[in-house]
């Protein structure tokens, strides 16, 4: 009986022993390629010591079930991604007649590194170019360098359609750009032969056009406003990149300004409170590229006559009366500032009689202004003296050269 008992207590011996030591030495779980990157095939096998037959096995990953297999060993994930990286371990049955044990496998962390980061789209010199210049567009990322041999792939993208299949180059020049180039803009980036493409976030190009000259509108009644009524001032720039700004101009002074966000058109409504709300108005659209400015219209108010232009004939008009009072002034002055130089008696051949008894006349001064044509402004003394002035002729003299001046002649050699 004792040699029989032998192999029992050897079997006996097993089965104590292994599920002491079963998760480390009798079971243990594999990941390769090692490292492992995006787009490698990522393979898992369960083994048992000294390649002991397994079934029944189970993989793992971060403590979840993942998949199971009554026969194979070994399982395949396919292309590799980040998120395929984790706590990975497998669990499987080993027969040791007459029983059979379930072992469990040590934790195997998997971590997938990054063959190139996600691509990042520019472009040169702006996102916001001006109308008519050369925009590059420059698809910018970097392999591992682990893997720096491997060759990328670039394509370039504009909404919803292709502009550049896959190529080696990662730049794309989009010469004399126009307005209908704005758009959402991206790039994809894939290895040569690989499976991992990367796309860039989008990148919006606005293309900046100019403002065409605008065209100003007045609305107001079939006739011309009164003081009272509204106008409306309506501007318009049929086509320039927005945001546009509009100023409204009566003669060269801002009067309003309106922002279109968005393009179109602005106005500006306004009541008449007098006079001086009459002119030439106009309006300017400006959008950062280019400023424009419009025709002026004029706007005319009953019953008054708003001249656009000043001519000058229409400049004197208002300085004529001014002209004709300041010559008066200045002759009267001139005739006040000369009375007390003046002596009795008459001048020759233009004093008429003197008045009976003797007695000096008063004083009186005429001045007419002469027509355009004539020479200048007729001035004229008249005055009664009595006859004790008579013996006087060197005063005389005196009072005559002065009322030649005054008439603007030169008076006769003496």
């Amino acid at each position: 009986m004792l040699p029989s008992l032998g192999p029992m207590l050897l079997w006996m011996a097993v089965l104590l022993f292994v599920p002491c030591v079963g998760k480390t030495a009798w079971l243990y779980l594999q990941a390769w390629p090692n490292p492992v990157f995006e787009g490698d095939a990522l393979t898992l096998q369960c083994q048992g010591w000294k390649n002991t037959p397994l079934s029944q096995v189970k993989f793992y990953r971060d403590g979840k079930f993942l998949h199971s297999s009554k026969k194979t060993q070994t399982l395949s994930m396919g292309a590799a991604t980040v998120q395929s990286g984790g706590q990975y371990s497998c669990t499987g049955q080993v027969m040791y007649i007459p029983q059979i044990f379930t072992l469990t496998s040590e934790t195997v962390m998997v971590q997938v590194q990054e063959l190139f980061p996600p691509p990042v789209l520019s472009a040169t010199p702006s996102p916001e170019p001006r109308e008519g210049s050369l925009v590059t567009l420059r698809c910018q990322t970097k392999l591992h360098p682990l893997r720096s041999t491997l060759r990328l792939l670039f394509s370039f993208h504009k909404d919803s359609h292709t502009l550049q299949d896959r190529g080696p180059h990662p730049e794309l020049c989009i010469p004399g750009v126009k307005e209908g180039d704005s758009g959402l803009y991206w790039c994809e980036v894939a290895p040569e032969g690989g499976q991992v493409q990367k796309e860039s976030p989008q990148l919006e190009v606005r293309v900046q056009a100019p403002v065409s000259r605008p065209v100003l509108t007045l609305h107001h009644g079939p006739t011309d406003p009164a003081v009272g009524d509204m106008v409306q001032l309506l501007c318009e720039a049929q086509r320039g990149s927005p945001p546009v700004l509009y100023l409204f101009y009566l003669d060269e002074k801002i009067v309003g300004n309106h922002s279109a966000p968005c393009g179109g058109n602005a106005s500006l409504l306004f009541p008449v409170k007098s006079e001086q709300d009459a002119g030439n108005y106009s309006c300017e659209a400006e959008n950062g590229v280019s400023r424009e400015r419009s025709e002026p219209k004029k706007l005319s108010l009953k019953g008054s006559q708003v001249l656009s232009t000043p001519t000058s004939s229409n400049w004197l008009v208002p300085w004529l009366p001014v002209s004709l009072l300041g010559m008066m002034v200045i002759a009267a002055a001139l005739l006040v500032y000369l009375r007390p130089w003046r002596k009795a008696g008459p001048l020759p051949s233009q004093i008429p009689p003197p008045a009976p008894g003797g007695e000096q006349c008063p004083l009186y001064a005429n001045v007419h202004h002469q027509k355009e044509k004539d020479e200048g402004v007729v001035y004229s003394v008249v005055h009664r003296t009595s006859k004790r002035s008579e013996a006087r002729p060197a005063e005389f003299a005196a009072e005559r050269k002065f009322y030649h001046l005054c008439r603007g002649e030169m008076p006769a050699a003496q």
